[in-house]
């Protein structure tokens, strides 16, 4: 009934949320699955799987030979996990708790920890996966060397920072249109299936193609990070300055969105009613 006002200091505040946030993240990984290990199996398996299917579609149609000097399957899984990654972060965000949720009504839980919990898990999930499989393809199959790793880890990141970008939009958004939102990230991740250029390269694209790539950030992630995976190859109509800045202004507007949808949000929305 009565409660003695205790004053905390900042420290203590942003330890607690860093606390709220880890069992956020456990409690996301375990979602997919009830045996973490299980989960983070099957979701390497996924990569796997999409990889092989884009080398048979390869094989199939004779397109085998990239137009960079070295490994085929890297090349390939250079594009699938980028793009798996990006649009993992934006189904991961935009599927975080909004504000009509019922559990943002206990305290100390807010969207700023539901929203970096969800990007962080789809995060860590994807990069134990790909460390998985690129191990396993270096000690079963052929030995693999990328020339850049820092580099080609900072575009992975980018790809990931897009995604979160683009689902905290989504998610600002979906209280407003809950119907209409959804539809529309179906067709974002749909229309990244080939926009996202990692069934090619843009040095080989004329001029004309490339105005229908370009906007898209993780089109110059992929192109980037292909860069620096292969010595042979230099990227010259992409950039990592793009997506970057187009990101951070995303983040910009969604937590400005964010904001204003949690300022007016009522618990009817979330009923129905």
């Amino acid at each position: 009934m009565f409660r003695a006002t205790t004053t905390r200091s900042t420290l203590s505040i942003a330890f607690g949320m860093i606390e709220l946030i880890y069992h956020s993240i456990v409690r996301n990984i375990r979602s997919g699955h009830r045996n973490a290990v299980v989960g983070l199996v099957l979701i390497a398996l996924q990569g796997a799987l999409m990889t092989l299917m884009f080398f048979m579609v390869f094989q199939v149609l004779g397109l085998r030979t990239a137009k960079i000097r070295g490994d085929f399957l890297l090349y390939l899984m250079s594009g699938v996990f980028l793009y798996m990654t990006h649009n993992r972060t934006v189904s991961a965000v935009m599927g975080a708790p909004s504000a009509t949720s019922s559990m943002l009504q206990h305290a100390p839980l807010n969207s700023f920890i539901t929203v970096s919990s969800a990007a962080i898990a789809a995060l860590y999930q994807q990069v134990l996966s790909l460390g998985i499989i690129l191990f396993g393809y270096h000690a079963l199959f052929t030995p693999i060397t990328i020339d850049k790793p820092v580099g080609a880890l900072g575009a992975l990141l980018m790809a990931w920072l897009s995604g979160v970008a683009v689902g905290l939009i989504f998610l600002a958004v979906k209280p407003w249109a809950p119907r209409l939102v959804p539809i529309l990230r179906m067709v974002y991740l749909r229309a990244n299936m080939i926009t996202s250029g990692k069934m090619f390269v843009a040095n080989t694209l004329p001029g004309s193609l490339l105005t229908i790539f370009s906007w898209n950030p993780l089109f110059h992630s992929v192109d980037q990070a292909r860069g620096y995976i292969f010595i042979n190859y230099t990227p010259h109509f992409t950039s990592m300055t793009y997506p970057l800045y187009l990101s951070l202004t995303l983040l910009v507007i969604g937590l400005m969105l964010e904001f204003f949808t949690r300022q007016r949000a009522s618990a009817s929305w979330g009923a129905g009613v």
